[in-house]
């Protein structure tokens, strides 16, 4: 009987479970997938941390806090299996500036930063609580939908991560929307502004609508729909979710 080459394995829906003996060209691209979400969840934790105290009550600082504190768990999840794939996590051990922002208004599109493989949303940083529950409503839409693509992906001990997060990255999003419900009451204005600022920045974390490497994650089982596919989503998502509000987007 011959044995089925493993990437004609993984193109026809095959599943891994262990990191020995995987492709280099595999081992590299989830080692990549992991390294872009756990610096992702950090900053996003470092930034929101920063804003928790402009809340405006206990019930809203608890929420944020709450998120402060799992998007790091869920970073530390991520990085026991980067960790079993032989990554140098060493980095994640001493100071890495996570709170680090650009200025408000620098425009670096969706390129990454030299040493860091957050998404360039997460480079800019937060003007204050109803700024910061925007781009939650924003990104945390977006992470619903890149983790339904996660959880399906061809290294098992790594989808079943990311569908255990995905219930609490999903209550993120809706404690967001919560507090969007508020501010429409009362700071009308400035989410209007923090729309029209983040909405096309977030967008931008889907990449670009025609991609390579969509073609190479395809065929290794790491990915299944297209970038484009997934931006439409969010997009009709969160049109639907804006419209409850009589808000719009460009």
């Amino acid at each position: 009987m011959t044995e089925m080459p493993i990437d004609e394995y993984l193109a026809k829906g095959g599943r891994l479970t262990s990191p020995d003996n995987v492709p280099p060209r595999y081992r590299g691209e989830v080692l990549r997938l992991m390294a872009a979400f756990v610096d992702s969840e950090l900053a996003a934790s470092a930034g929101f941390a920063d804003v928790i105290n402009d809340a405006p009550g206990i019930t809203s600082r608890i929420a944020a806090a709450r998120i402060v504190l799992e998007k790091v768990d869920h970073a530390g999840r991520v990085l026991k299996v980067m960790a079993e794939f032989g990554a140098n996590t060493s980095r994640y051990v001493g100071t890495h500036p996570w709170a680090s922002r650009l200025a408000r208004d620098a425009d670096i599109g969706a390129v990454r930063q030299a040493g860091d493989m957050r998404l360039a949303v997460f480079h800019y940083p937060l003007a204050g609580w109803s700024d910061a529950v925007v781009m939650n409503v924003l990104q945390g839409a977006a992470a619903v939908i890149q983790l339904q693509e996660y959880a399906r992906l061809s290294y098992q001990p790594l989808a079943e991560v990311f569908r255990d997060i995905a219930p609490r990255e999903a209550r993120h999003a809706e404690l967001g929307r919560a507090g969007l419900a508020q501010l429409v009451e009362t700071d009308l204005g400035a989410v209007r502004a923090a729309l029209a600022y983040w909405y096309p920045r977030v967008a931008l974390g889907f990449g670009p609508k025609e991609s390579a490497r969509f073609a190479l994650h395809q065929r290794l089982g790491l990915r299944h729909r297209t970038n484009e596919e997934m931006r439409v989503e969010w997009d009709t998502t969160i049109k639907a979710q804006l419209a409850e509000h009589g808000l719009k987007v460009a």
